[in-house]
């Protein structure tokens, strides 16, 4: 996966997006980030959310699990869970 910078379609903004492996813009990331976008988040906001996107995605990935499926677990957060391996 790969954060990338983009220009939004129309009115030249610029943003970030989430590449998945093929290259493709990952969906619900691309959703998410366009809206952070369009409702004029700080680029450094929309960017940053754009790499911890990634880096969630990429740890649901290796534990063979969609973003659909993920849930928090009650007192481990995200971080504590990836850096437990």
């Amino acid at each position: 996966m790969l954060v990338q910078p983009v220009v939004m379609p129309g009115r030249g903004t610029r943003s970030w997006t989430v590449l998945g492996d093929d290259d493709v813009p990952v969906g619900p990331a691309e959703r998410f980030l366009a809206y952070l976008t369009a409702i004029e988040r700080s680029p450094n906001t929309v960017k940053a959310y754009a790499h911890d996107l990634k880096d969630f995605l990429e740890f649901l990935g290796c534990r063979g699990l969609d973003w659909r499926e993920a849930r928090q677990v009650p007192g481990r957060p995200f971080h504590r869970l990836a850096a437990a391996g």
